[in-house]
């Protein structure tokens, strides 16, 4: 546990602890959603989206990794039941359509998935601004990336 860490946090760290919990959720969800949308995706307009979606997947991964670093950091633990996930998420994980060559709905509940999370970012960084610099600094690095995200693939549709 980082002891500094935790005393330098000029919040509820518990609280805290929860709500980087509940990113970190939201990150293996949208990881997972774009990584198996790119399997099964078909049909003439797939490829770029394929593409969009084996890169935008890494990315979330990578915050999902960020995210359990600071938790570890601040003396937490990591959601380590992946059940948990759906229960604790702040967004919601969408299926791919039944029918693989519907890249539109793919593109659509990707677009969707980035706003909730562009939400999310959006909140932590207001509540850890001037209070917890590391995580400040951790949800407006992911926060650049998820509207990034939006943009790419508002533009495919």
């Amino acid at each position: 546990m980082g002891t500094k860490a935790r005393e330098i946090v000029e919040l509820d760290v518990e609280k805290l602890i929860a709500e980087l919990n509940r990113a970190y959720a939201d990150e293996w969800l949208a990881f997972y959603q774009y990584w198996i949308s790119a399997r099964v995706a078909q049909g003439r307009e797939s490829k770029v989206v394929v593409e969009e979606l084996k890169r935008v997947a890494l990315e979330e991964l990578e915050h999902a990794e960020e995210l359990a670093d600071r938790i570890i950091q601040l003396g937490g633990r990591p959601l380590t039941n992946p059940k948990e996930w759906l229960t604790k998420a702040n967004c919601a994980y969408k299926e791919p359509p039944n029918d693989p060559k519907d890249v539109a709905r793919i593109i659509k509940d990707a677009i969707e998935a980035e706003r909730c999370a562009i939400s999310v970012y959006n909140k932590l960084a207001e509540t850890t601004h001037s209070k917890d610099h590391a995580t400040y600094h951790l949800a407006r690095h992911i926060l650049d990336e998820e509207l990034a995200h939006e943009d790419a693939f508002e533009n495919m549709l």
